[in-house]
């Protein structure tokens, strides 16, 4: 879990590196186009015995991947891989708190309000756009995780993530055909942007259905929480990005409070509707959705 979560990091900070040449854009659809060339062959959903009820989520799935990709990759090149990374795990612990009202998860909930100020410290020096688009990312993981209940009822098995992957890949289509045309499509960046999609798509798929067949679906989510910390790791020692005092901070806010709500998910009696709903997202997010959108997000 540990070398999955690393190689999740350390592909988004090679990813990174293509920025120059490539742009946020230009890494997305390469990294979409590695997902798409990975997961396609692998699950060959039928595309032709697709009924409407089950196009219409995955349709919406793809367009939350290729979202989620960019505002996430906009965010790094703007505010730096360790914040947005945090900004964007906000999407899951919302979830997980989502249909819960106990005193517990609305202390989680509060702690990672605090952990986000004390992370940005708002002021005139701020970059609110590369926030905002962390915040984005955020939301589009959360919908990817509700999405993903709906088309895991009306698909089997990975049909919907890649045919999802495959409308994400098309959408970005025109973005390859433009660095094409101007000659950006290749060197250096596009060897970075590949990296990218394997370090940070198809190691962490693999890695992840190994660990799953030995380690607790709970113990796995709670393990989740390490990715901002190793992504601020990635970000100081690939990328130079050296953190501030109060980022180390509000990064540690954020990681317990989604920590804490993971476990306290995990011992609570299921006692109304509410907290059974709460409970079922939270198994999607850790045993289902992660390791189902590992070849389309990052």
């Amino acid at each position: 879990m540990t070398g999955s979560a690393a190689s999740s990091q350390v592909g988004a900070a090679l990813g990174a590196h293509a920025f120059a040449t490539l742009g946020p854009a230009g890494v997305v659809a390469v990294r979409q186009f590695v997902a798409a060339a990975v997961l396609l062959p692998a699950v060959r959903p039928n595309l032709r015995r697709f009924t409407w009820a089950q196009w219409w989520p995955t349709l919406l799935l793809g367009l939350v991947f290729a979202t989620m990709n960019l505002s996430l990759y906009t965010a790094i090149d703007r505010v730096g891989l360790g914040l947005a990374v945090t900004l964007e795990f906000l999407g899951p612990l919302a979830v997980a708190l989502a249909g819960s009202r106990t005193r517990l998860d609305l202390l989680c909930a509060a702690g990672a309000c605090v952990g986000v100020y004390v992370l940005v410290l708002p002021g005139p020096a701020s970059d609110y756009l590369g926030v905002g688009l962390g915040l984005l990312a955020a939301a589009c993981w959360a919908a990817y995780i509700l999405l993903n209940r709906i088309v895991g009822a009306r698909l089997p098995g990975l049909q919907a993530p890649a045919a999802a992957t495959l409308v994400s890949a098309l959408l970005y289509l025109p973005v390859a055909a433009i660095l094409l045309a101007q000659g950006r499509l290749a060197g250096t960046a596009i060897l970075y942007a590949v990296g990218a999609g394997i370090l940070s798509s198809v190691v962490p798929y693999a890695a992840d259905l190994v660990a799953l067949r030995t380690v607790p679906a709970r113990f796995f989510g709670v393990f989740m929480s390490i990715h901002p910390v190793l992504a601020a790791l990635a970000g100081l020692a690939l990328l130079g990005q050296v953190l501030e005092p109060h980022e180390w901070l509000g990064i540690a806010i954020v990681v317990s409070a989604n920590a804490l709500a993971v476990q306290a998910a995990s011992t609570a009696k299921p006692r109304h509707a509410a907290t059974t709903r709460a409970r079922a997202a939270l198994d999607r997010l850790t045993a289902g959705g992660i390791i189902r959108g590992r070849l389309s997000r990052g």
